[in-house]
């Protein structure tokens, strides 16, 4: 782990306690009582994950349901935006889904889930020479945090190639070293070879692939099927306080799922450096090498390994909003079993189920996703549930 990302992983470590993230629990409780009638602020980091929240943005999906929006802010890390939102400075984000878990049970922070992001969207990227999982056996490969889903696939990877995560140096042949790295510096490391590879959100593998620096070896949707990455976190005040201000938030950042469905090379336009926004530093090639696969996509990655379930016909990156309580349980479920630096003791308390209860709300949801037609409209059965399918 390089100085920066030790330095940050320090810090929100030190923000997601309960004693940690109490001064910034009492500035927000200021921040409510000063500005009661917020309007919306967003905050994200410049990953493919903040996809619904930009284009809402951009296409004053916010105005349109008569609320007042500002520019959304970008962090360059999760402590940074994670302090942000426990600050009450921004009140609505996207979050690692893991990290939602560390948030809410690990410093009791009032938050809740009130949607997803996208489903999908990561991968397993790894140097040239890498050509299978086991040819990380005795090297270093970087995760954008512990607590995420990244972290979470890579070591059920890991585990059925028999090889051990740990975070010592020097790993042994049958072990991998794993270090947090912010996604910005992922790149580079890889193509330096500090790293042997990364697992991380889009629009960085793609990246690796433009700069001819690295390979996919695996998706993440290839291993948990319609996976969630980034999820949308709110304030519970605000669900319990301002519920007609939550339910038109919501049903805006649906409303943009919905178009980026129909309007993908738009979307990867929005996204952009050269967009009017300017929304995050990636270039559209690499933005529409994510959003707007070649029609032989899938064939592609099925020769080299990178799509294993071709039967499961999952998207490079798919947007859809409704949270699934099964994904929510089997996350809890995964994390217990997931090697995690820092104090993760609190995961040995929680029940899934109770997480998946606690945790979301999917009230607003459910009722702006029957706003613009149902969960047909994103391509779903009309069932909010579902069978999580992990195949590694």
């Amino acid at each position: 782990m390089n100085l920066r990302s030790r330095r940050e992983f320090l810090r929100l470590s030190s923000l997601l306690t309960a004693a940690g993230a109490l001064p910034l629990l009492n500035a927000q409780n200021r921040a409510f009582a000063a500005e009661p009638d917020a309007p919306v602020r967003i905050g994200y980091l410049p990953i493919t994950d903040a996809t619904p929240l930009l284009v809402a943005h951009a296409n004053k999906l916010f105005e349109a349901e008569g609320l007042q929006v500002e520019k959304p802010r970008l962090f360059r890390s999760w402590a940074q935006l994670a302090e942000a939102f426990l600050s009450g400075q921004v009140n609505v984000i996207h979050l690692l889904s893991p990290m939602t878990v560390w948030t809410r049970y690990g410093s009791q922070a009032k938050a809740k889930v009130v949607a997803w992001n996208h489903m999908s969207g990561s991968g397993l990227t790894v140097a040239p020479d890498v050509n299978d999982v086991k040819d990380l056996g005795g090297k270093t490969v970087a995760i954008p945090f512990w607590y995420s889903i990244h972290n979470v696939v890579l070591q059920q990877l890991l585990d059925k190639s028999n090889l051990k995560p740990v975070s010592h140096d020097k790993p042994a042949p049958d072990e991998v070293k794993l270090v947090v790295m912010a996604p910005s510096d992922m790149v580079p490391a890889l193509a330096n070879k500090t790293i042997a590879g990364y697992i991380v959100a889009e629009p960085f593998n793609a990246l690796a692939e433009d700069l001819k620096v690295g390979k996919v070896l695996r998706f993440t949707g290839d291993v948990w099927k319609d996976h969630a990455c980034c999820v949308v976190l709110m304030h519970e005040r605000d669900l319990a306080e301002r519920k007609d201000w939550t339910q038109k938030t919501v049903n805006a950042i649906v409303k943009a799922q919905a178009w980026i469905r129909d309007h993908r090379q738009e979307t990867a336009d929005l996204l952009s450096k050269d967009g009017p926004n300017k929304y995050t530093p990636h270039s559209k090639p690499t933005l529409s090498r994510v959003l707007v696969p070649d029609a032989d996509f899938e064939s592609r990655y099925e020769a080299t390994g990178a799509i294993e379930h071709a039967n499961w016909k999952t998207a490079r990156i798919d947007f859809q909003p409704y949270p699934f309580a099964s994904y929510t349980e089997e996350l809890v479920r995964q994390l217990k079993n997931t090697h995690i630096e820092g104090n993760n003791s609190f995961l040995k308390m929680l029940d899934p189920a109770f997480v998946a209860r606690d945790l979301v709300d999917d009230s607003f949801v459910k009722n702006a996703v029957a706003a613009v037609g149902g969960l047909k409209t994103f391509g779903l059965d009309e069932s909010f549930t579902r069978t999580e399918q992990v195949v590694a």
